[in-house]
């Protein structure tokens, strides 16, 4: 069965988008042939994506995960029902405030391929809930004092173990995955 991850890039202070949504911060970087093909081969392991609705439940060019160049099954959290919207080749599946149905449809969907995990909001639930394997992390060296946390509100600490890390020009990649069923310190 398909593995999930959180895949995102941060900053050093932990926030993966600045107070209102955006993510121009990410860009300007020196960035060297190794730190795209880490980003490359995890994004050729995609199999599925599960995010967040904006609010207007629209598909909106500048919001689509991974800029659309992955043609892959998307999953998106709302709160009210939708048809299925199939834009440039994406199929976007809107999913009633039920984390673990998006998560189970698009790990079905993904087959042996990964399920990307887009969002603070949809991590953090799928963290509680114990159903992240991995974490995939790419970090920009800029610290923006403010924004949209990744783990921020995570009501439990999870212990982690170190898979790979590397570091080449701008970004250092994190690769981590979740131990289950073990006791946080002092447990």
């Amino acid at each position: 069965m398909s593995k999930v991850m959180i895949h995102a890039t941060v900053s050093v202070d932990g926030f993966m988008a600045d107070p209102d949504g955006g993510m121009d911060w990410m860009s300007g970087f020196p960035v060297a042939p190794e730190d795209e093909q880490i980003v490359e081969r995890i994004c050729s392991d995609i199999g599925a994506i599960v995010g967040g609705a904006n609010k207007t439940q629209t598909i909106e060019d500048g919001e689509i995960p991974y800029g659309g160049f992955l043609k892959v099954p998307v999953y998106l959290m709302t709160h009210r029902e939708h048809e299925v919207v199939e834009h440039d080749g994406t199929r976007f599946s809107f999913v009633v405030d039920d984390i673990e149905e998006a998560v189970r449809r698009a790990q079905h969907d993904a087959g042996e391929k990964w399920v990307s995990l887009l969002g603070g909001r949809v991590a953090r639930q799928c963290l509680a809930l114990g159903l992240v394997d991995e974490l995939r992390l790419h970090v920009v060296p800029v610290v923006l004092g403010e924004g949209i946390p990744l783990f921020a509100g995570l009501e439990r600490q999870l212990r982690l173990e170190r898979l790979a890390t590397s570091a080449f020009a701008g970004e250092v990649h994190l690769r981590y995955r979740v131990l289950r069923d073990v006791p946080a310190p002092g447990e």
